[in-house]
């Protein structure tokens, strides 16, 4: 699972889920989630959370968008057809 940034304490990372679209695991210690990205719209939704408060959902939603350029260059490098 390549890990692509680790920001406050946060990391963000892939894993090979089969066929699945551009997403990001993003984990701090018993804390993680699973974020789909939209490349057309630039818009992300979260598909899992595991003991997350909405402010460390709302948390990880701004460190994605604030590097969104950035995770979907390491994604397309990472899984190049």
């Amino acid at each position: 699972m390549p890990t692509v940034l680790y920001f406050y304490g946060w990391s963000f990372f892939y894993s090979n889920e089969g066929n699945e679209p551009i997403h990001i695991h993003a984990e701090k210690g018993d804390i993680d989630c699973k974020y789909w990205i939209n490349e057309a719209d630039f818009t992300i939704k979260l598909a899992t959370a595991f003991n997350m408060s909405s402010d460390k959902i709302n948390e990880v939603a701004d460190i994605i968008y604030e590097n969104l350029q950035l995770i979907k260059n390491a994604w397309h490098n990472y899984f190049k057809p």
